[in-house]
């Protein structure tokens, strides 16, 4: 082995830290986006039950109009309420990393609970419409949606904390910062309740 100088061997030591340098950034730099599809993945699977949840409420206010000719003002809310639900959903698809956006989208769909749930009331004074079976359908169909995107909201917030854990540990947080990868914002429960309840839609026998 040739006898190196110290400056030689000091070129060497550069050298081997630089590489070294470039493989921890880029290991890290994939473990991020590892992470970050695994988010995205996760908030696909909430998306696909929101626009269902969606694309129910208004086949629910069409079969309760047939029978809330005095209820007009409730139906109007639930599809407002609706309405402005699937704006904030798109407008978090757009950007899910915003965190205004998925606050704007919480407080959308716990106005649709409320709007829901207030509807539900009102079809309590009905029987006809309690007992028409499009409608007991659709309930049961929205019930069985609401319980799914709870699920799939608890699961979207478990690869969040992972995300934004793994983006705020040193080295990977330099990485985070340099790559483009923020802390992503959580989903909270529309409902005060620690597990998310589904509007009450089910109707009584």
């Amino acid at each position: 082995m040739p006898d190196l100088s110290w400056m030689q061997w000091a070129l060497l030591v550069l050298v081997a830290a630089g590489a070294a340098g470039v493989l921890a950034y880029i290991l890290i730099f994939n473990r991020l986006v590892e992470r970050r599809n695994r988010v995205r993945n996760a908030f696909a699977q909430i998306d696909v039950q929101l626009k269902r949840r969606h694309d129910l409420v208004p086949n629910l206010v069409s079969t309760a109009k047939r029978y809330l000719q005095h209820e007009a003002a409730t139906l109007e809310a639930v599809t407002r309420a609706r309405g402005q639900a699937a704006g904030a959903a798109e407008a978090l698809r757009q950007h899910p990393s915003a965190e205004p956006a998925a606050r704007a989208l919480m407080q959308a769909e716990r106005v649709l609970d409320g709007a829901l749930g207030r509807l539900m009331m009102v079809t309590e004074a009905y029987p006809e419409l309690k007992a028409d079976e499009v409608m007991r359908s659709l309930a049961e169909e929205l019930t069985s949606t609401e319980n799914r995107i709870g699920f799939a909201r608890q699961a979207y917030n478990d690869e969040v904390m992972v995300h934004n854990d793994t983006a705020g540990q040193f080295p990977a947080l330099i990485v985070a910062a340099l790559s483009g990868f923020p802390q992503l914002p959580m989903l909270e429960s529309t409902q005060d309740d620690s597990e998310r309840a589904a509007p009450r839609v089910a109707f009584a026998d």
